[in-house]
């Protein structure tokens, strides 16, 4: 049996169970697995999830080096709150970061896609190569109603590049429903929720959205469009979910 069957299995088995059914099966199912956590308010909702099931789950985010200060107070709110909780802070590696800002500039993602690409990959998927390397699964806050490419994503999936299974517990959630849950568990969040930042990266590369706006709008909005970062894409650039991955 191949781990692309193992999974397609759990992910029928998994559907339309909430989202502590799924991480009670996920934390029981397999050994080396952990949350990666941006902070936003998915993530947070799921810590507080994780942290009921198993105090000391294992989560870890990436620190790019250009985060905004109430990103970095949540982190410290959350700490606070769920002590027991195993924290690992990925950093980008200094010497790639130094020679990337030498060669083409404090703000070089402005200047071109392909600039900006090069400056999530080495500030935020090299480093979840390095968080994910060991793992045998990694969890994920993503919803199908974030962006058109999260649509067709699965509960639990294959990731390609990894080789490792992909858990999705708020797959099938609403924005709405992530909220509820915050205000009644009283979970810790991000305040640039409050000013109109739904979805929260590094600080350059994020704005606060108007009315009527997409919920990702405000991630690299000069590019007109809503780009993934590639933390959720596989190496030749598609999403990570399982039909991507030929056995």
């Amino acid at each position: 049996m191949t781990l692309q069957t193992d999974i397609d299995t759990a992910a029928a088995k998994l559907k339309g169970k909430t989202p502590q059914e799924v991480l009670t099966w996920a934390l029981g199912n397999y050994k080396n697995i952990s949350l990666a956590s941006s902070f936003g308010a998915e993530d947070v909702a799921l810590i507080d999830m994780i942290a009921k099931i198993k105090p000391d789950a294992h989560v870890f985010t990436l620190d790019t080096g250009r985060l905004n200060i109430e990103t970095y107070d949540v982190i410290a709110k959350i700490q606070q709150r769920y002590p027991q909780l195993q924290l690992r802070i990925m950093f980008p590696q200094a010497e790639s970061v130094e020679q990337m800002v030498s060669e083409k500039g404090i703000n070089l993602f402005y200047d071109s896609v392909e600039n900006r690409k090069q400056c999530c990959y080495i500030r935020k998927v090299e480093p979840l190569s390095r968080a994910t390397k060991d793992l045998d699964a990694w969890i994920t806050g993503l919803r199908r109603d974030q962006t058109a490419n999260r649509s067709t994503m699965e509960t639990v999936e294959l990731d390609g590049d990894r080789k490792i299974a992909k858990i999705n517990p708020l797959i099938d959630w609403t924005n709405e429903q992530v909220w509820e849950y915050i205000r009644i568990n009283d979970v810790p969040y991000n305040a640039l929720h409050d000013q109109n930042f739904p979805s929260i990266g590094c600080a350059p590369c994020t704005r606060a959205i108007q009315a009527g706006e997409d919920l990702r709008a405000g991630r690299w909005w000069w590019e007109m469009s809503n780009q993934e970062c590639g933390l959720h894409v596989t190496s030749d650039g598609h999403l990570v979910r399982a039909k991507d991955v030929k056995q």
